[in-house]
Order: structure tokens, then sequence, then C-alpha cells
């Protein structure tokens, strides 16, 4: 079976933290539950507070589908006004291997 991940990484906007932007995310969350092919979402905040979005799809058109649906039917959710989008890197790349325990 296929898997992709959509990674996008990126910095908040000054003043926020990451706490915030996960309780900016709770639409986020229910349309991507609602996706063909999604799988399963992490995210991240390193020590320089660089916020890295994963979510794992059944492939890269379903990840793609849905990333455009983010801009435009979700396009009025909070969360967009936590990041500063001129930091913004968004990837969508098919999975090599996948190791289990």
């Amino acid at each position: 079976m296929s898997e992709a991940l959509e990674m996008t990484t990126f910095r908040l906007v000054p003043g926020l933290t990451g706490a915030d932007f996960v309780r900016a995310n709770d639409d986020i969350n229910d349309y991507l539950r609602r996706q063909p092919g999604f799988r399963w979402r992490r995210i991240t905040e390193d020590g320089d507070g660089t916020i890295t979005d994963i979510v794992a799809w059944d492939s890269a058109a379903h990840g793609r589908r849905s990333a455009s649906g983010i801009m435009t039917e979700m396009a009025g959710s909070p969360v967009h006004a936590t990041i500063d989008h001129t930091t913004v890197d968004f990837r969508i790349v098919p999975v090599l291997q996948h190791v289990t325990s």
C-alpha cells in the first residue's frame, strides 16, 4: 500500500505559542478526519519555535486534495491567523520505507 506524508514547517506569529496553534486547529482536525485517505496527524515544536505539522495519507493525491481544501473550504479557520505565512515550507512526499515494532 502506498503512503505519503504532508510535511509543513513554519513559525507562529509573534506572541503565540505551540499550545495556541494546537487549540486553533479543532476545525482543521475535524476536516482532516472527514477526508478520504487520512491516516494520522502529528504536530511538533522545535526548541527554536519551528512548528512541524505532519499528516499521513494513503497517497499523495489524497494529501493534495485535502491541502487544497484547507486553503479554500477552510479559509476561515482561526488556525491561519496563527501562522507567519512568510516562513511556510510545504511538501507532500511518498514514503519509501515504513518500519514498525
